[in-house]
Formats: C-alpha cells, structure tokens, sequence
C-alpha cells in the first residue's frame, strides 16, 4: 500500500504478540504500548528536518545536527494517551494536544467531544496517535481538524491497522503517511479489528 510503513523491527513484533495476548493484564498492556510507540517513534521520524551545527567534544570539534521542526503529539482520546509517553522519552520537548473523538456504536461514525486547540499553530510537524487504525473515521476526522487549524505536516502512528480503515485515510489523506507496527486481516460487523487485541482503551484503563 502507497504511503503505509508497517513495521519490520523484531522487538515491535515481538512485543505485538505480547500486546495481543489475552493473558496480558493491564499494567504490562500499558508497559507494552508504552515501548512499542517508543519503537514506533523512532521509525516515523527519520525525516524531520535538522540544521547543521558544530559542537565542542573534550578532544575537539565535531558535526552534528539541531532539529527544525517543532512537533505536536496529538493522541485521540482515550487509547491514544497510552502511546504519549513513549513518545516523550525519545522527543521530550514535543507539545501534546489532545482531541476527543468516540465512535458512535450504531453508525460507526465519529463524534467530537473534546477540542483545545489553540487559534494559531504552534507546531509544524503532528504526529496522530491511536493504537487502532479501524473504520480509520476517528483518524480521517483527526487530520481535518490538524488541517483545518494550520498544520501541514502530519503523520498517522499506530499499532495495528485494518485495511479499511488504511483505505479510508488514504482515500482522504494520501498524504499522510501511516506508520504501523502491523496490518490486521479485516474488520468484524462491529468494527472491531480481526485478530487485533480487543479494545485497546479498555485493555490500557482496565474497564473491559
């Protein structure tokens, strides 16, 4: 799929069949997602932007770099906020906002219930977390209003995605990249991703 990076990395897919266990409580659920989207971190931003400098060593000088981009974490409530702090330990200056999106059960569709969003942008670079790219309406819904509010730059990270739900972002969004740790079989006649890992909300927060 055009402008989709599942993950190759051996410790994301070893974690991922951790995440997915049935056995796994919640505690070691958050641990898990919290160092997956740590991985997934480091994978979706090998192309910000950075500025050549020189610094002093102890034994002389050398080349490096100073990233230019300013970045935003905007993680969908509520799963979303699970993936935060993996971020943060790889980008700790990054502005988390955050924007409030239920899935309306009947008609599988968005709702919008929480935005604070400042008047202007004050990122350049967002990074959308979600752990589950499903319907992908929260995802589509998410880049409108990034779009909407000034930024240009914006990226998908999750843990697992459906194809619908990759399609449907795509077919809104083509670019926006999707950066995944893995691409499921399907959706069930709920929604739901098949084999996925159940309700990654309610597997984090422990009210499944």
């Amino acid at each position: 799929m055009q402008n989709v990076f599942p993950s190759t990395h051996p410790l994301v897919a070893h974690k991922l069949a951790r995440l997915r266990s049935t056995t796994t409580e919640p505690k070691k659920f958050r641990e898990l997602v919290r160092e997956m989207a740590a991985l997934l971190a480091y994978e979706s931003t090998s192309d910000l932007l950075i500025r050549p400098i020189e610094v002093q060593t102890p034994l002389g000088k050398a080349q490096g770099g100073d990233l230019l981009e300013k970045i935003g974490l905007v993680p969908i409530l509520r799963a979303g906020l699970g993936m935060v702090e993996g971020f943060w330990e790889l980008m700790p200056s990054a502005e988390v906002w955050h924007i409030g999106l239920y899935r309306d059960e009947r008609t599988l569709k968005p709702v919008q219930y929480y935005n604070k969003l400042p008047v202007e942008p004050t990122v350049s670079v967002c990074l959308i977390l979600d752990p589950m790219l499903a319907t992908g309406g929260s995802a589509v819904a998410t880049v409108d209003i990034l779009k909407a509010w000034g930024v240009r730059k914006i990226k998908f990270v999750g843990l697992i995605g459906a194809p619908e739900g990759i399609q449907n972002l795509h077919q809104h969004h083509p670019d926006v990249p999707i950066h995944l740790a893995a691409i499921d079989e399907r959706l069930n006649e709920h929604g739901y991703i098949l084999p996925g890992l159940g309700d990654a909300g309610d597997r984090q927060f422990g009210t499944g």
